[in-house]
Formats: C-alpha cells, sequence, structure tokens
C-alpha cells in the first residue's frame, strides 16, 4: 500500500520533469555543429531547436533567426513540436488531477477511495506525457545520429546532440517515473471506515444449552 510520503516523492519528480520538459522545449541547442573529422572550423558554433536556429561567434556574438515556414520544415522538426507540447499539457493536466488525489490535500477527503482513483488517474496522465516527449526526443536524436554516420552527409553539415536533449531525456524519465509512483497507490482502498467494525460476528446464545446455575 503506497503511502503519502511515496505519492509526494512521485508528484515531486514529475513535477521537475515537467519543469524540464519546459526548459528542454524553448532551448536553441537541439542540436550543435560537429567538429568531427575534418570539420575543424571553430571561428563559429552552430545551434539549432525546434523554434530557431543560432550561429555563435567566437568573438561572443549571437544571432538567431526564428524559422520562417512551418510546412517547410523536416519532419523530425514537425513531430517533436507535436509530441512535446502534447507532452506538456498533458503534464499540466496530470498536476491537476494529482494535486487533488494527494494524501496532503483536503479535496475529497471524506472518500479515500475515490481520492486514490484519482492520484492513480494523473500517474496514468504523467507516464503518457513522458512517453510523449520520449517519442519526440529520440526520434530527433535518432536522425542526427543517422546524418552523422551517412557518408553522403557533408562534414560540414554534420551535427551532435545538444544540451536540450539531454534535458529532455532526463525530464521525459523523471515524468514517468513520478507517474509510476503515484501509480502504485492503486492497492490503497478506502476502509477507514470498516476499521472499527468486528472482523467476526458475535456468536449467539444457544437456546438448547442449559444455562449456567448462578451463585448466590
Amino acid at each position: 500500500m503506497a503511502n503519502g510520503g511515496m505519492q509526494l516523492l512521485g508528484f515531486s519528480l514529475a513535477f521537475l520533469g515537467f519543469i524540464g520538459l519546459i526548459i528542454s522545449t524553448t532551448m536553441t541547442e537541439w542540436k550543435m555543429s560537429s567538429y568531427a573529422g575534418d570539420n575543424i572550423i571553430t571561428a563559429q558554433a552552430l545551434y539549432e531547436g525546434l523554434w530557431q536556429t543560432c550561429v555563435y561567434q567566437s568573438t561572443g556574438q549571437v544571432q538567431c533567426k526564428v524559422f520562417d515556414s512551418l510546412l517547410q520544415l523536416p519532419l523530425q522538426v514537425q513531430a517533436a513540436r507535436g509530441f512535446i507540447i502534447t507532452g506538456i499539457l498533458l503534464c499540466f493536466m496530470a498536476v491537476m488531477v494529482a494535486a487533488v488525489g494527494m494524501k496532503c490535500t483536503t479535496c475529497l477527503s471524506d472518500n479515500m477511495e475515490v481520492k486514490n482513483k484519482v492520484a492513480v488517474a494523473g500517474g496514468v496522465v504523467f507516464i503518457i506525457a513522458g512517453v510523449c516527449a520520449f517519442v519526440a526526443t529520440i526520434w530527433y536524436g535518432d536522425n542526427i545520429r543517422r546524418q552523422f554516420f551517412d557518408p553522403f552527409t557533408p562534414t560540414n553539415s554534420k551535427y551532435e546532440f545538444g544540451k536540450a536533449l539531454y534535458i529532455g531525456w532526463g525530464a521525459s524519465a523523471l515524468t514517468v517515473i513520478g507517474g509510476s509512483l503515484l501509480c502504485c497507490n492503486c492497492g490503497s482502498k478506502g476502509s477507514s471506515s470498516n476499521a472499527g467494525a468486528p472482523k467476526y460476528p458475535a456468536a449467539r446464545p444457544n437456546p438448547n444449552q442449559p444455562s449456567q446455575p448462578g451463585y448466590v
């Protein structure tokens, strides 16, 4: 049976994953220019995210450009946008639902069985959100890997994993783990109302049995 401490731990991990997904989505370092092989140009670094691409000069200047057209974006960028935003929206919904089912809150405190089911529902939504974020980051990262090892890709056009991908992977894992801990509450039952009831019915006196003689 899960206790309030496990619920609080799961909610905290999932909420940290929710914050990490927002940070990862807004970052531009989803992929960064590679300097492996003959690509030894170090005067500038190219970074590309889901919303814009940036060039960092060795002098410290930064130039960013927002993607002009949505329909001209590569498929992995469009898919990553859709899945990561879906994951963030589901996380927001899960935070609202799980907060109602937490044992440390007073909502639905008169019916613990329903309250536990609400907490489990929030955990399930957290897990779905984490899976959506995993699909976005893994798909995007696998495309970077395939292009890097593709012999037809020019050396100066190869990219490597950026910091935003690592943050996204970690945030997705936290969201799934936190949601799983919340789902561990499924075994809890609201049996507090029956705690004082006797386990077995009281024995009834046998009318055929002779009564014991009393004491004078």
